[in-house]
């Protein structure tokens, strides 16, 4: 049976308090790209750290560069300088098998495009991570994180017979199942309406307070990035406080 989500009295009021070590860092990160006339310089000297359990906004106009930014701290790519660390190992600077692996043991992700598996039905993308992973009962628990982001009744039905918030809500769920140390959200919220939106935004920080999941979310959405520990901006290719 899930359980009711407790709403915040506060949107700003944080209740667990993050710890002092780092669970994933980068130093003097850069990041370009080939452009018609040389190199464009995406992200400049980059010195970003999330400790356990904290939460983490970055903000940021259109073409910042912040989901490039997202997408390095994952280890989706690669720095063209610098690097990251990810609890306190070499992150950046492995292969992408040994990337992928660290952060399948450590990290979820939530794509603004979903990456839903289009012929497996709702519980079948929620379970797939847990059956990679070895989770006793995964259609149990696959489909109690269903109805926690309220899908219970869409448990069978393909992606294609979704409508883009119903998708962005599987991937949440996908990702929550896994209750994972370091959680990245690319606009958790964008594709959702304001009730729908509400409603993830305290499922992602009852999983903060809860489990300890540390949060990096990228998002305009000002209301989700004020409930953060921090917010950081990224302008021009480079991370303010």
């Amino acid at each position: 049976m899930a359980r009711k989500i407790r709403m915040q009295n506060s949107p700003q009021q944080h209740t667990n308090k993050p710890s002092d070590t780092p669970l994933l860092e980068a130093r003097a990160l850069c990041k370009t790209a080939p452009g018609p006339d040389g190199d464009l310089q995406l992200l400049d000297s980059i010195q970003f750290n999330v400790a356990t359990g904290e939460s983490v906004a970055i903000t940021g106009p259109s073409g910042s560069g912040k989901s490039t930014l997202l997408g390095l701290l994952a280890g989706l790519d690669t720095p063209t300088e610098g690097e990251i660390l990810l609890a306190g190992s070499a992150f950046s600077t492995l292969d992408e098998d040994a990337r992928a692996a660290r952060r399948g043991d450590i990290c979820a992700f939530v794509f603004q495009a979903f990456h839903l598996v289009g012929d497996l039905t709702a519980v079948e993308n929620v379970m797939l991570p847990l059956e990679l992973r070895g989770i006793k009962n995964p259609q149990a628990e696959a489909e109690q994180w269903l109805e926690r982001v309220g899908l219970s009744k869409r448990t069978h039905h393909f992606p294609g017979q979704l409508s883009g918030g119903e998708q962005q809500r599987v991937a949440l769920a996908r990702a929550f199942a896994l209750k994972p140390q370091l959680l990245f959200a690319d606009e958790p919220t964008g594709s959702l309406d304001h009730a729908n939106g509400q409603h993830i935004s305290d499922l992602l920080f009852e999983l903060n307070r809860e489990q300890g999941t540390a949060l990096v979310l990228v998002t305009h959405d000002l209301s989700l990035a004020e409930r953060c520990h921090r917010q950081c901006q990224l302008d021009a290719g480079r991370l303010h406080e």
